[in-house]
């Protein structure tokens, strides 16, 4: 270290011992105050990472926490629709605040500032990526026990976004059961790893069908995946969901907060038994 030091390490070309790493952490607003923020992601679309975000988000809060989505998925926010909100949401000097569910979950998302939530987003990165931390750290999420990242597919600019500038307490993966699942999980988990993200548990979803007559479980997609591919990586908490058209129905209808299911009890231990670790 140079005697003339000044400490500041960000307008400094100098490699020194005492150098310090950059960081890429972002603050939440000043009036939020969030304990634990969870990521859900996948490696791929079309495999239900929103619902199993909503799902997820529901059944804490029947369980008596405070809970937020936050939709990070700008070009393809669907987690309004999920829970029959509609914007826009509103604002003062102070910053933004999120829309609140039938149930008093608070959720922020880009359909909720359009003018029309069918509109496109025909955005470049930087832009799609200045707004997740936008939602971060200029909406005001007061009182959040868990906020909920629903993440947008794969491993791009955004989803690094989400691991480099917030808190993350874990990251739940969700997939379904096609041959290809174990390559599109080790995308996911890889990345995880690389940023020192704990896996809490992995969703297989539309694992199967349940026939309406006989009860017996149809493998739509082929045989689950569901203890062969959390053995593979080392994660310890799976559960398996199944494409139940009936839910798929009131998905559409804006209910998904009436939808419970039983098959998440493992991961919402897991989630229940987190420290408070965020800001």
């Amino acid at each position: 270290m140079s005697e003339s030091c000044n400490h500041d390490c960000a307008s400094c070309s100098q490699n020194c011992a005492d150098r310090k790493p950059e960081s890429f952490r972002v603050a939440p607003h000043p009036m939020s105050r969030i304990k634990r923020v969870i990521g859900v992601m996948s490696g791929k679309g079309g495999v239900g990472k929103s619902f199993v975000t909503a799902l997820l988000a529901s059944e804490m809060k029947r369980r008596g926490h405070s809970v937020g989505v936050l939709d990070a998925d700008i070009t393809g926010p669907s987690i309004p629709k999920l829970f029959g909100v509609k914007g826009p949401a509103e604002g003062d000097q102070n910053g933004i605040y999120p829309v609140t569910s039938d149930s008093g979950i608070d959720i922020m998302s880009l359909n909720l500032l359009l003018d029309k939530e069918t509109d496109p987003v025909i955005w470049r990165g930087a832009l799609i990526t200045g707004t997740v931390t936008q939602f971060w750290k200029d909406v005001i999420w007061a009182d959040e026990e868990y906020l909920f990242i629903d993440m947008p597919p794969g491993t791009g600019d955004v989803t690094l976004t989400v691991f480099q500038s917030l808190p993350l307490s874990g990251i739940v993966v969700v997939a379904t059961p096609q041959d290809l699942v174990k390559m599109i999980v080790s995308k996911a988990v890889k990345m995880a790893q690389m940023m020192n993200v704990p896996v809490l548990g992995f969703v297989e979803n539309m694992s199967y069908l349940k026939c309406p007559d006989c009860g017996k479980q149809i493998d739509l997609f082929g045989p689950s995946r569901a203890q062969e591919v959390p053995q593979a990586f080392g994660i310890d908490t799976a559960v398996r969901l199944p494409l139940d058209p009936v839910r798929a129905a009131a998905c559409d209808e804006g209910r998904v907060e009436c939808i419970r299911e039983d098959a998440l009890e493992p991961l919402i231990k897991k989630l229940e038994a987190l420290p408070q670790k965020a800001g």
